[in-house]
C-alpha cells in the first residue's frame, strides 16, 4: 500500500467539562493531569448563562490535547473501557469521532474518593493522513486532493483494523 495512503491518529482531544470554576475545576485538572500525563488548560464559557450561573468568560471545564505515541495509547485504553465498540453515527464525514466516558474510574489507576466525586470526559479522536500539510502551509498553500482525504469509510474501516473496534 501507498505509504502516502495510511491512515493515523493525528490528535486526541480530552474535554472536562464540570461547568463552574473553583474546587470541582481543580479537582477535574488534578485527574485529568493524573490519566493523560499533561498539564490541562481551562476552557471558558463563551456566552452568559443566567439559569445555570454561568457568566461570559468564566472557567468552566479543562482539556488536554495528545499526539503521537501518548494520544495513540490513550485511545486504546479509552477505547477497552467503552468496550471497543463504537457507534456509527459518533464518526463525522471527514473521519473524525468522538465518544464519552462517564466515570474516570473506569481508567487503570483511579480509584473512587468520595472527597473528589466522580467526573466524566468527552474523547475526540482525528484521523489523517501524510501530506495534510500542502492545505496548511503557510506559503503555497494548495486544496487537499480528494483520495488524501478521509471519509467516515476510511475512518471505521481504520478503526476496524487498528484498534479492533466494534463500530454498530
Amino acid at each position: 500500500m501507498n505509504p502516502m495512503r495510511e491512515l493515523y491518529v493525528d490528535k486526541v482531544v480530552v474535554h472536562m467539562g464540570v461547568g463552574e470554576a473553583g474546587d470541582k475545576l481543580v479537582k477535574a485538572e488534578n485527574i485529568m493531569t493524573e490519566i493523560t500525563g499533561q498539564s490541562p488548560i481551562r476552557a471558558f464559557a463563551k456566552r452568559t448563562q443566567p439559569a445555570f450561573g454561568i457568566r461570559k468568560g468564566q472557567p468552566i471545564g479543562c482539556r488536554v490535547t495528545l499526539r503521537g505515541d501518548r494520544a495513540e495509547n490513550f485511545v486504546r485504553t479509552a477505547l477497552e473501557i467503552v468496550e471497543n465498540t463504537i457507534s456509527a453515527s459518533q464518526f463525522d464525514a471527514t473521519g473524525n469521532f468522538s465518544f464519552g466516558i462517564e466515570e474516570h474510574t473506569d481508567f487503570p489507576g483511579q480509584s473512587y474518593d468520595p472527597m473528589i466525586g466522580i467526573y466524566g470526559m468527552d474523547i475526540s479522536v482525528v484521523l489523517e493522513r501524510k501530506g495534510i500539510r500542502i492545505a496548511r502551509r503557510a506559503l503555497q498553500e494548495k486544496k487537499l486532493p480528494s483520495k488524501q482525504r478521509v471519509t467516515k469509510a476510511d475512518a471505521v474501516a481504520y478503526m476496524k483494523e487498528a484498534f479492533n473496534v466494534e463500530v454498530l
